[in-house]
């Protein structure tokens, strides 16, 4: 399962981290908050079909970033999941976005096309920007305020449709 351009931490953290769902114990805590709220790093990344996506484009509204790889399993069984919880709050001044750690825009277009999805999914060839990302292992996601403020985050597979999961992030909204 290993990639060439992933090191060795991502891919066994990838793989060891646990799914949560919505359906999880009630003491679970779906997003665990951020000490300190950090500012977001920001970043300018093509997408598979050459879009530039920019972070700082996205300031004013709060923001799901999710980080993730074709490869890892949990990535992938939460994606159809993240494009739901976009179709539902694309209309609702909240962005989401999943950025791809180390692939190729052939490898993220073509499983974005084999899955339908067309929320912003920049990628990160050489993970410059992910390696600035306080994270442990894939998927990782970042929720933040609209002044670009890390509030939260979601370490493993969570269902991003979830009406408590995002009512959480549109509390947020200013």
């Amino acid at each position: 399962m290993n990639h060439p351009n992933i090191p060795a931490l991502l891919t066994a953290a990838c793989l060891l981290l646990p799914a949560v769902s919505a359906a999880a114990d009630a003491d679970t805590d779906l997003l665990e908050p951020m000490p300190d709220k950090p500012p977001a790093p920001g970043f300018e990344l093509q997408g598979p079909h050459g879009r530039t996506h920019s972070l700082a484009d996205m300031r004013g509204q709060p923001v799901i970033i999710n980080f993730w790889a074709t490869w890892c399993p949990p990535c992938r069984a939460e994606m159809p999941a993240m494009q739901r919880g976009w179709e539902v709050v694309q209309q609702e001044g909240i962005g989401v976005v999943a950025v791809n750690v180390g692939e190729s825009k052939d490898e993220v277009g073509a499983f974005a096309q084999q899955l339908g999805l067309d929320f912003p999914l920049p990628i990160d060839t050489d993970m410059s920007v992910s390696q600035q990302w306080p994270m442990k292992g894939l998927p990782t996601t970042f929720v933040l305020d609209p002044q670009g403020r890390i509030v939260y985050r979601a370490q493993g597979e969570r269902e991003w449709d979830d009406p408590d999961l995002l009512d959480r992030v549109r509390a947020l909204r200013e």
